[in-house]
């Protein structure tokens, strides 16, 4: 693998990792405080923890998936972030 590729893959198990975990504390949060904005804050964190997931997997399922698939997935995971983007903004709004 390349330089950009490893970087790519470690960045994105970053991000899994991390979203991941955020969106644990946040689920427990909500369920020791009841508060509906934790809810939405979870899965914000956990739309992230996907397109991290979904990024990381990109060069192991290679050998399985066509590269065209593999790439148009990715590019779609996008969406996660945007997703997840506009629900921070609903868990701020809301009173």
């Amino acid at each position: 693998m390349t330089l950009a590729q490893l970087l790519e893959q470690y960045v994105s198990l970053g991000i899994f990792v991390l979203a991941g975990g955020l969106s644990v504390l946040s689920f427990l949060a909500w369920r020791r405080e009841r508060d509906s904005r934790m809810r939405i804050v979870t899965l914000g964190y956990a739309m992230f923890a996907v397109y991290g997931l979904i990024v990381f997997l990109e060069y192991p399922l290679l050998p399985y998936i066509p590269y065209a698939t593999l790439e148009l997935l990715e590019h779609a995971s996008a969406i996660l972030i945007l997703g997840g983007l506009l629900t921070f903004f609903i868990a701020l709004t809301r009173d």
